[in-house]
């Protein structure tokens, strides 16, 4: 325990930065979680904001926060993609030939 005045004064305000910035980084890993359970895009802005806050108050780290964002980011496109799935397996599958049409005219 210290003794100076001075010394007891910064040993209250690192615990109280302490519980500020555990709150914070809790704040920010249930958003993150939440995010990946919904993937929404109103969600990944509010998400984005809380990294951005984090990174701002020197929580995180700049490059961690634009590396988190670009992840998320990436997954909500990923995502989006898969749930549209059966439209765009539409489009890739090949059109058939009029050789191929004509064969099963003859076929029936």
């Amino acid at each position: 325990m210290p003794i100076i005045k001075s010394a007891k004064k910064a040993l209250r305000q690192t615990a109280r930065r302490t519980g500020v910035n555990r709150k914070t980084k809790k704040g920010l890993k249930i958003a993150v979680r939440s995010f990946e359970t919904k993937f929404k895009k109103e969600d990944l802005k509010k998400v984005c904001s809380e990294i951005d806050k984090a990174a701002k108050k020197g929580i995180i780290h700049k490059n961690k926060a634009s590396r988190l964002k670009s992840r998320l980011a990436k997954l909500l496109k990923e995502n989006s993609r898969t749930s549209s799935g059966s439209s765009s397996l539409k489009k890739e599958l090949p059109k058939k030939s009029k050789c191929s049409k004509k064969m099963e005219k003859s076929e029936k």
